[in-house]
């Protein structure tokens, strides 16, 4: 099926309407018509959407029914957003010398209309609203990743109150680290805890460990997501530490929002339906995931992530590697059972492992990258 040709920009509109034409099966994504209306209205248009855009009347009446106008819809947020959120955009108004400023921000005041509305809410145009948004973020997505190759993407799955000051903390931030640095995209539900660790070694990739270990030393002030200066001392650690090199991305979602975000993911898709959510992040990790010690919503992670890896949905069974020995087979022993349900055949093909040895989960997962011309 044809591809839309997505046009986000009013540089890319005035590109393409510079020249009078037709111009079909193109998407405007939350564009204002109003200067270049004229202009624009020297095309004639065909099976187009129209998301969220300004659209004079004296244009408007020059598209037929093949093309399709969403209106703006009331709301707190950005219904057809174009492009990921950044730490900055979600804590937009946030004053590091004030922690309540938090709730001034663009996070808490999305946060506080979700709650406002219902989580789960009956309102027609409010959970309308909301899957398009959730859409928008899922385009975001897509045309992010569009430049890796997707067994470059890799995920870390891991408990939100792993405090900042636990050793197994640390680990997580140097494989993240070292796995950043080798050219992988790292991804968590971008939380707090292990999620956290995630980008935090994203983060600090081509840093010093003495770097590491100064950056644990500020966050270490506020252990848990729950302390006083938690996202304060995250925002001294980047002010202090800023780089420009590398990426990482977190997908949290609004139905957890009162955990904050971490910023030290340098791109974010934020949900407002976490089942969107937690398919988006297994779909998107073909490079692996990398289960660390957590509690229900990990083990649920990692049989959501065990049914594709059977029937091969994306083409092959990618990467479920565990890492520490004890939690996954003695203090939440899933990993004998889903080592039996290989050895039986009621699961086939899973690529599973498990170590305490963060250099050997490095390896699993350089060993899995695609060669050169794959």
């Amino acid at each position: 099926m044809r591809e839309y040709t997505e046009i986000e920009t009013i540089t890319q509109l005035l590109g393409l309407v510079t020249e009078p034409g037709h111009i079909d099966h193109h998407v405007f994504q939350n564009i204002d018509f109003t200067d270049l209306a004229d202009l624009a209205a020297q095309s004639t248009y065909s099976d187009c959407l129209f998301l969220g855009c300004v659209l004079p009347e004296s244009f408007s009446k020059t598209l037929d029914k093949s093309n399709l106008i969403f209106p703006k819809l009331d709301a707190p947020f950005d219904i057809y957003r174009s492009y990921l959120y950044s730490s900055n955009s979600l804590y937009s108004g946030f004053d590091i010398r004030d922690e309540s400023s938090i709730e001034n921000t663009y996070d808490r005041r999305v946060y506080r209309h979700y709650l406002q509305t219902g989580v789960f809410s009956k309102n027609i145009k409010e959970t309308l609203s909301r899957y398009l948004h959730d859409h928008s973020m899922s385009n975001a997505i897509k045309d992010f990743l569009s430049n890796y190759h997707e067994r470059q993407i890799v995920g870390i799955m891991g408990g939100h109150d792993l405090l900042r000051t636990d050793p197994f903390y640390r680990q997580i931030v140097l494989l993240s680290k070292r796995l950043t640095e080798m050219g992988f995209i790292m991804v968590s539900g971008g939380g707090a805890g292990a999620m956290e660790a995630t980008h935090l070694g994203a983060w600090l990739a081509k840093r010093s460990l003495k770097e590491v270990d100064e950056a644990l030393e500020i966050l270490s002030e506020a252990p848990s997501w729950q302390d006083a200066g938690w996202l304060k001392t995250a925002f001294i650690v980047k002010l202090k530490m800023r780089q420009t090199h590398f990426i990482s991305l977190g997908v949290p979602t609004w139905l957890y929002g009162h955990e904050p975000a971490t910023p030290f993911a340098t791109h974010i898709a934020k949900f407002f339906d976490n089942s969107i959510r937690e398919d988006t992040i297994l779909n998107i990790t073909r490079g692996g995931l990398i289960y660390t010690p957590g509690s229900a919503g990990t083990v649920q992670e990692i049989f959501q992530a065990a049914v594709p890896n059977h029937y091969k949905t994306y083409g092959y069974s990618s990467l479920m590697v565990f890492l520490g020995v004890d939690f996954w087979r003695k203090e939440m022993p899933v990993y004998p059972l889903i080592e039996h349900l290989v050895e039986t055949g009621k699961y086939n093909g899973l690529r599973i492992s498990i170590t305490d040895n963060i250099e050997e989960v490095v390896q699993t997962v350089k060993t899995f990258r695609p060669q050169k011309g794959q």
